[in-house]
């Protein structure tokens, strides 16, 4: 435990400093520029240290992990995000949307996942406001729709979207959760009535103004899909739009977006946001730079010292049988 001691300090002391003090330190580029030339300079010291027989310790490990994911938050550094296809091809399928569209967004994902999914679902429900769409919210996972209305009050804090004076009921409604894993995809796909048959507001579905007239999928004209897992996207996929026909795109965490492209290339896909790097480039693209593309320096700074430790390590580990 006390090797821990250092790095939590460190950390402690940066994200009080991000986030408690009024004005926080901020670093320029060119001083933000220096300080990631000198970690990198540090890693190679380390390798140089390691082929000289000096091992490096855990808290040496821990304390280098602990800068990279917090000190980038104070850096005025702007790194270079690529649009990929696959996020260039959902936005490019909303914006064919129009004003008034009925759009499906089912949250499967609980707040262990938010880190990476609720970026990119904060920003597909502001984008939707901002374009009058018309969004009807759900959940296969329990915490879902929960995490669902904390998008909502995210959107809500737009001043654009703010303006337009949204009406629960009428611009967008929460149906809650529903067991039943696919079975309840199956159920939506002949009467939603059948599966929600109030919303997370104890409201009758035939009393909610913005469900007159949806009976099922034909009158949804795009679902969009956040997942962590089973049931998620694979499960909308095989079932809405395989049987269905539904327009589907796909929010996804890093670890499950590999295994999504198969559906992605096959066009049961039209779009796919992978992990936060997805979420970065689905701000962007819509104009709202915000938390993931915030986050992504941080992220990449720590992927770059795991690297470089790995390599680090693999040094150790043939010298030490070299050794032997």
């Amino acid at each position: 435990m006390k090797k821990l001691i250092a790095p939590v300090i460190i950390v402690v002391v940066i994200l009080l400093l991000y986030f408690v003090v009024p004005k926080p330190l901020e670093f320029s580029p060119v001083t933000s520029t220096i300080i990631l030339s000198l970690i990198g300079l540090a890693l190679v010291a380390m390798l140089i240290l390691t082929i000289a027989g000096k091992m490096i310790g855990r808290r040496t490990v821990f304390i280098f992990i602990a800068v990279a994911l917090t000190l980038p938050f104070m850096m005025n550094f702007k790194m270079p995000i690529r649009i990929t296809p696959e996020v260039q091809s959902l936005y490019d399928a909303l914006e064919q949307l129009p004003a008034g569209s009925k759009v499906l967004a089912a949250y499967d994902f609980d707040p262990p996942s938010a880190p990476e999914l609720q970026p990119m679902a904060d920003a597909f429900m502001t984008y939707a406001f901002k374009k009058d769409l018309r969004v009807i919210i759900m959940g296969l996972w329990p915490q879902g729709p929960q995490q669902a209305q904390l998008s909502i009050e995210a959107a809500l804090e737009d001043k654009e979207v703010a303006a337009k004076n949204l009406q629960y009921g009428v611009d967008y409604v929460n149906l809650g959760f529903q067991a039943g894993n696919e079975f309840v995809i199956q159920r939506m796909g002949s009467a939603f009535r059948g599966m929600f048959a109030r919303d997370s507001k104890d409201t009758p579905y035939d009393d909610i103004p913005l469900l007159k007239g949806v009976e099922n999928f034909s009158n949804i004209d795009f679902v969009m899909n956040f997942s962590a897992g089973k049931p998620g996207t694979q499960e909308w996929v095989q079932i809405a739009v395989d049987r269905f026909g539904v327009t589907l795109g796909a929010g996804n965490t890093a670890v499950q977006a590999p295994g999504m492209y198969p559906f992605l290339k096959g066009g049961q896909l039209v779009g796919l946001l992978g992990g936060m790097s997805g979420g970065a480039e689905f701000e962007l693209v819509t104009g709202e730079p915000g938390k993931a593309a915030g986050f992504m320096l941080s992220q990449s700074c720590a992927h770059v010292v795991v690297i470089a430790f790995i390599l680090i390590g693999n040094v150790a580990m043939l010298l030490a049988r070299k050794k032997k």
